[in-house]
């Protein structure tokens, strides 16, 4: 029977008509309701067995696999304890260790100390990017006419590395999570590294500390947009710049493409929460922490604690509980079981993740409004200030979302849900003259996407390197893929291709979502809590709160005071140094087969284990009680206004739109340029995916070669979109008109020889690619037998004979860009 409330959730619902009159109400439509409600109980009670059964099976599944592997390392420490290494006896193994133990815990302890004069080093110094690289500051935020404690900063290349100013430059927006910035440049191969080695330019947007008085979000934006137009003043002769941006810096890059839609070029998502409400029932907690824990009220009352000010190690404290066994007790064990390995490496990354940053009220609240509980920007309904609507769809640019199925902060419904929210289907993309490309890895963790030098010099160097030509592709909806190819493993090559993709194949990634509704209640109830709380109780606690009393909160924050304390200002610390540097001295490791390590690692697995049972249970608790609070049929009336999902065009109104339409009037118009972009377009659609190395030829074609040299680039971009209309919703009438756009045998030839030129040989083709190409040639009417060109044609060594001029070209360039 039909559900009332997702019936509630379409505008045209005539049952929702009737029941604005209480009086017009039926015994039938009474009857119906209860019946819808009685379905919802069901609804709620699936996502509920669903959930409780998924965390049930991964319980049973990783719990019991780690229970046996302990007994099995239990047998085999019992083993070695009962026949000790040769010339050995237990006595002497457990005198080794303890000595060994010792010395690690003294190199440990004091690693620690280390740890916590870095962080007073770190907080006296203002907190600066822990960015790996030199740099200069270009432009710094404070200066414009919108403070802001952003700054726009210059990375200076190693020696050895050529910097080209021809290239495109690169801005990285990191993200302001909690964290400082630099997370992006924190490695030699980083996404820094992989830019400056192929010779781009490189800029950082980074910020300080404590945010300027009064900033907002759109006053960081506006910040953003002022550095992107600093980099193409100092680089007028490139491309315009990527904007790349990690986690939280993903949707400020959206929010900045969205609203100067003529500034950015490609715009680069790395594991960035745009979908918040998006997950799969059974694997995503985080994204319950709004109906939980508490709505934009909690912000609200943490920034009035704070005397306007909300405290970013807040945020860090949640995301250390997200994973507790790993955060409280596995990073220091590694710490301690490889001391004399590890101490740098540990240093390092605290240096970054003990670096608490703050944020104003206005910021935090627009943060948790916006996006994390309200989930407006893929709803279309966000603003950056008020008469200022953010719309994704008006980006230009290529977007390229990275995700990873092993990410449990941002997983891949989150970085990729809201293209379902914000397009029709993948014809809209098209029709809007966009090229969206999503790749998702199979297990890389969060941080790993945008800090890990494995994943740097495999996918970000493939995404550099494939910017390139990724604006050669027509608009559309792909998947990138990287395959291996050839070389040993830190030196393999690999082969990337482009999958022209559906929806459903997003879809495919979720596991339905009925599961997302619940959250428009807690959106609405978010609302109105923060309304009660502004009106009733703010005053008093603004009232009470000082600015030294907020200072005094921010500095005895457990996340502070755990580093603080444990420095060499703590006169019981400080004798440390002088012991690990006797230890180090001295130092005399336990033998590897010492049956005591056995024991330890022993030990620690089991202490693991019992944290992350906890979390397991916590996890699947933290769940239900969601769903059980906001699953219920009076919850999902409740947020019926609320609804997930924006109003998208119906398929009669997309072949309705004036881009569309302007495309198909000019299907008979045009000249040599017009006829080989449509060809290899007809060509790509033949064979639904695209390797990397045809694009590139592609693209050498399109923007090396006459006549598209002369052709500028925005009037290309135009020509490839209207062309793309025209194969997408006439494919058939663009096939049989290709000899009215070549009218001469010498250009038929040339054009049939370009598009066999871009796949390669003929051998390398499918049989669709193929049968495609000979039917350019019967269309043409030609007398030619196809063959693998393997040379440009268009070379300007072999001297093409003269084509003409597109007059379709002349009149689009003569359009506003905004009409297609």
């Amino acid at each position: 029977m039909k559900d009332i409330f997702d019936a509630i959730t379409a505008s045209q619902n005539e049952l929702l008509d009737r029941m604005t009159d209480a009086t017009a109400w039926s015994p039938s439509d009474r009857m119906l309701a209860w019946t819808a409600q009685f379905q919802e109980w069901g609804s709620t009670a699936g996502i509920l067995q669903r959930g409780i059964s998924i965390h049930m099976e991964k319980l049973m599944q990783s719990h019991s696999e780690r229970l046996k592997e302990t007994a099995e390392r239990t047998t085999a420490f019992a083993h070695q304890l009962l026949e000790p290494a040769k010339g050995t006896t237990v006595l002497d193994a457990w005198n080794e260790y303890l000595f060994d133990a010792a010395q690690r815990m003294t190199l440990t302890l004091d690693t620690l100390r280390e740890r916590g004069d870095i962080y007073l080093d770190h907080e006296a110094a203002g907190c600066p990017p822990v960015l790996a690289y030199d740099y200069e500051l270009v432009l710094d935020g404070a200066d414009l006419p919108r403070p802001c404690n952003y700054m726009l900063l210059k990375i200076l290349p190693p020696e050895g590395c050529e910097i080209l100013d021809w290239k495109r430059p690169y801005v990285i927006i990191d993200p302001r999570a909690g964290h400082g910035a630099g997370i992006g440049g924190f490695k030699p191969d980083s996404q820094v590294g992989v830019a400056l080695r192929d010779g781009h330019p490189v800029y950082f947007v980074a910020f300080r500390r404590m945010p300027e008085p009064g900033q907002t979000l759109a006053a960081v934006t506006h910040a953003e947009a002022a550095f992107v137009s600093k980099v193409r003043e100092l680089h007028p002769d490139s491309p315009l710049p990527v904007v790349a941006g990690n986690c939280q810096g993903g949707w400020a890059a959206l929010l900045l493409a969205a609203t100067n839609p003529d500034l950015c070029g490609p715009v680069l998502l790395n594991g960035a929460p745009v979908q918040t409400w998006a997950g799969r029932v059974g694997e995503n907690p985080m994204r319950y922490n709004g109906g939980v824990l508490g709505g934009t009220a909690n912000a609200m009352l943490a920034a009035d604690l704070g005397h306007g000010i909300y405290d970013g190690a807040d945020i860090v404290q949640n995301f250390e509980l997200l994973n507790p066994s790993r955060n409280y007790f596995g990073k220091y064990f590694d710490l301690y079981s490889k001391v004399d390995t590890e101490r740098e490496r540990f240093l390092e990354f605290e240096r970054w993740w003990g670096g608490f940053f703050l944020l104003n009220e206005a910021e935090m609240r627009w943060i948790v409004e916006q996006l994390f509980v309200g989930n407006r920007l893929a709803k279309n309904e966000a603003r950056l200030e008020p008469g200022r609507p953010v719309d994704i769809k008006s980006i230009r640019s290529p977007i390229i979302a990275f995700a990873s199925r092993g990410d449990n902060i941002t997983p891949p419904q989150q970085a990729l849900n809201w293209i379902l929210d914000t397009y029709t289907d993948e014809r809209e993309i098209a029709i809007r003259g966009q090229r969206i490309i999503y790749m998702v890895h199979e297990q890389i963790g969060h941080l790993g996407i945008f800090v890990s030098s494995k994943i740097a010099r495999r996918e970000h160097t493939h995404v550099a390197s494939t910017l390139k030509t990724i604006e050669s592709l027509a608009p559309g909806l792909y998947e990138m893929t990287i395959e291996d190819f050839e070389g040993p493993l830190m030196e393999r090559t690999f082969t990337v291709s482009f999958h022209e993709r559906k929806m459903t194949d997003i879809a495919a990634f979720d596991d339905g979502r009925d599961d997302e509704i619940p959250f428009a209640a807690v959106a609405r109830h978010s609302e109105q809590q923060a309304e009660a709380y502004d009106v009733l109780l703010r005053p008093f606690v603004q009232a009470m709160v000082t600015e030294e009393g907020a200072d005094l909160r921010r500095k005895m924050h457990p996340m502070r005071l755990q580093r603080g304390l444990f420095s060499s200002r703590n006169p019981l610390v400080a004798p440390l140094k002088e012991a690990a540097g006797r230890a180090t001295r001295e130092r005399k490791p336990a033998r590897a087969d010492n049956p005591f390590l056995l024991g330890e690692t022993i030990f620690a697995g089991m202490v693991e284990q019992s944290l992350d049972l906890w979390r397991d249970w916590r996890d699947m608790g933290h769940e239900a009680t969601f769903y059980g609070l906001w699953g219920t049929p009076v919850a999902r009336w409740f947020g019926r206004t609320h609804q997930p999902g924006r109003t998208l065009k119906t398929e009669e109104e997309l072949l309705s739109l004036p881009a569309v339409r302007a495309a198909l009037h000019h299907l008979e118009e045009g000249g040599f340029a017009e006829a080989v972009i449509r060809m290899l377009i007809l060509l790509a659609d033949s064979r639904g995916n695209v390797r990397s190395d045809r694009l590139e030829r592609a693209s050498r074609i399109l923007t090396q070669n006459e006549p598209f040299r002369s052709i500028p680039a925005d009037t290309r971009a135009l020509i490839l979109n209207e062309q793309k209309l025209i194969v997408e919703f006439a494919p058939q009438a663009a096939m049989s008109s290709l000899a009215r756009l070549l009218k001469t045998p010498e250009e038929r030839r040339l054009a049939v020889l370009v598009v066999q030129y871009v796949p390669g040989p003929r051998a390398e083709m499918t049989e669709h690619t193929r049968a495609v190409i000979d039917r350019f040639i019967e269309v043409l009417e030609l007398d030619m037998t196809p063959g693998d060109v393997l040379d440009d044609p268009l070379d300007e060594a072999g001297a093409p004979p003269a084509v003409s001029r597109a007059p379709v070209a002349r009149r689009i360039r003569s359009a506003p860009a905004h009409s297609l």
